[in-house]
């Protein structure tokens, strides 16, 4: 239940769909589902339409600056519905948490600072992750002179060594999280319900189940 006072920020990444109001409007349902009953008041909405891209994302963000200074002035929290609406970058997210303004995600809203700083950690490695095995991919491919959509042993091996690579480096980037739960005594099942309930994405996407708690788990050896 929401309780105090609240700025809303409101982000989407093209002129498209700033003009159009698509994702805006989902944002907007997002938020007021979340301030849906407690004592709470919204003074301020800041809408913005960028990119978001390069080193110094804020820089590219006036009213989430304004926003940010909206929330001092007020002693308010920014409110945001997703979190990957403010970005996908480690080092802004970090900026972002520097600044001493509290921050909470519609749709992560019991998540603290670690388990914000990890979710940014992990999609920033998925985005990088899926980017890299796609150029690689390509560039073995043509460098075997493999035909694209032949199927074979001798094609699908490098992939598999690719995919073991990839799912050693994911455990290795969750090896804290891992290690925190298990000084807290948690059991896999725990694992699976706090990993889910914090939002942050499967080896595949998606929800946690057991058995890739367990396989990450065995990862780490």
């Amino acid at each position: 239940m929401a309780n105090g006072k609240f700025i809303a920020y409101y982000r989407v990444s093209t002129q498209k769909q700033g003009a159009s109001g698509l994702g805006l409007e989902a944002q907007q349902t997002a938020v007021a589902r979340y301030l849906n009953g407690g004592a709470w008041e919204l003074i301020g909405e800041f809408r913005e339409v960028e990119t978001g891209k390069g080193a110094d994302a804020l820089a590219k963000r006036p009213q989430l600056r304004a926003a940010l200074d909206a929330c001092k002035k007020n002693g308010a929290t920014l409110l945001i519905a997703k979190l990957d609406r403010l970005a996908r970058n480690v080092h802004f997210v970090s900026g972002l948490l520097e600044t001493g303004v509290e921050f909470v995600a519609a749709d992560m809203p019991q998540a603290n600072k670690v388990m914000i700083q990890m979710h940014a950690v992990m999609s920033e490695w998925e985005r990088d992750q899926i980017s890299a095995r796609t150029k690689a991919a390509l560039t073995a491919a043509k460098a075997r002179g493999v035909v694209l959509g032949r199927a074979g042993a001798e094609n699908l091996r490098p992939n598999i060594e690719e995919r073991q690579r990839a799912a050693d480096a994911f455990a290795g980037k969750l090896r804290p999280l891992f290690e925190g739960m298990k000084a807290r005594g948690l059991s896999q099942r725990a694992m699976v319900e706090e990993l889910n309930s914090f939002g942050l994405p499967a080896p595949k996407g998606g929800a946690w189940r057991l058995s890739q708690v367990q396989r990450v788990i065995a990862r780490h050896g």
